[in-house]
């Protein structure tokens, strides 16, 4: 049976992987008969609290979703506004994704409004309960979220576990985990995307992508390529990305360590029709974060099928297998060292790659649409 779906949240013309996972999910529903909406903004951070260049994509807007920009996040009238316009519309099923405490207010409030109609299912879609960096604001504002959804989705087990920490009243859960990102173009041969990037075909690389900030550990990174071991392996590292914190002490490190011939900066935000440039450059990627839930990057590397290096903190250990599509280190700079090194010294690529191409089929998107549509049904 078709069901009327609104998605709440980031959509084109804002960029970044919330976008990015929205309109995806979008296109999923779609693809199995159902009617989308999706709800963004005309207002999404203030400019205090967006650290990067800009908050708007320069690509193309997707084709045939039915976005509509009208959600102020500053504004408590218009949330009422929005919340009653959508009430009206009796949809079945409404997705509040949720990744920040600045957005409970916001989101919570539309989704009161939604509930009073007694029919819509108000699902919460759940990226981060807690902030990879946590402020005062994580202590009480999620509360009001949690308490105008009807039931979760997590993306990883242990957000499952902090959405516990605040919703008291044991509503309905589910774990489904982060799809693949398998909208960035198909892979190319590793030469010709070199090449393309105007990088030197004798070395190997090692790729550090997405938006740079302290907790993803760049800086640990960077000192496991001072590893003597590290250093005798003809290896570059491109690091791919915005930086959404003062660059400076990264170039200091660079310079520290006597690196400028081995880091190789692409510090810009990468366009979708990029992407798949880097990841096919690269024989590796790493995310070597010092806390973590889920990362839409690993998804993009399933979607590669590249290898991944990732550190055992929050929900990667449960997406990367040890030993079998990687390596899953502690966030210490000689273990991710070693973790470089094992790899090539043994020429493990062959094989975790062909363990990537049969894992990532785990990461349907049908999955996470099955499991929020369920909710209808309960």
């Amino acid at each position: 049976m078709v069901k009327k779906i609104v998605i709440l949240g980031t959509a084109y013309p804002y960029r970044g992987g919330i976008a990015a996972f929205n309109e995806r999910l979008a296109k999923q529903f779609m693809k199995e008969g159902h009617e989308v909406e999706i709800y963004t903004f005309t207002l999404q951070y203030p400019a205090l609290l967006f650290p990067g260049k800009t908050q708007f994509s320069t690509e193309a807007a997707p084709e045939n979703l039915n976005i509509f920009r009208r959600i102020n996040s500053m504004n408590p009238v218009n949330w009422l506004i929005i919340g009653k316009e959508i009430c009206k519309k009796y949809p079945d099923l409404v997705i509040v994704p949720y990744w920040m405490s600045f957005m409970a207010p916001c989101l919570g409030t539309i989704a009161s409004q939604i509930k009073k109609n007694k029919h819509t299912k108000i699902v919460g879609l759940v990226h981060n309960m807690i902030p990879h960096e946590p402020s005062l604001l994580d202590m009480f504002l999620p509360n009001y979220y949690v308490k105008n959804v009807d039931a979760f989705v997590a993306l990883s087990a242990s957000v499952l576990i902090d959405i516990n920490k605040f919703d008291k009243h044991n509503k309905p859960k589910s774990f489904s985990p982060h799809p693949i990102y398998d909208h960035y173009g198909e892979l190319l041969p590793k030469n010709e995307a070199q090449k393309i990037l105007t990088l030197d075909t004798h070395f190997h690389y090692l790729l550090f992508f997405g938006f740079i900030r302290a907790y993803k550990g760049l800086d640990l990174l960077l000192e496991a390529f001072t590893d003597e071991r590290v250093k005798k392996i003809p290896l570059k590292l491109m690091v791919a990305g915005e930086f959404y914190e003062d660059e400076n002490k990264y170039m200091e490190a660079i310079k520290k360590y006597h690196l400028e011939d081995t880091i190789l900066l692409f510090n810009n935000y990468i366009p979708d029709n990029q992407v798949k440039l880097f990841f096919s450059a690269c024989d590796v990627v790493a995310q070597p974060y010092k806390t973590a839930t889920q990362s839409g990057i690993t998804q993009i590397a399933y979607h590669f099928e590249k290898p991944m290096i990732v550190t055992n903190v929050g929900g990667l250990a449960e997406i990367v297998p040890h030993g079998k599509c990687g390596y899953v280190v502690e966030p210490e700079v000689s273990k991710i060292a070693d973790a470089i090194v094992d790899y090539y010294k043994n020429n493990n690529e062959p094989f975790f790659v062909e363990n990537c191409k049969s894992e990532k089929e785990k990461y349907d998107w049908k999955t996470i649409s099955e499991t929020m549509l369920n909710f209808i049904n309960e």
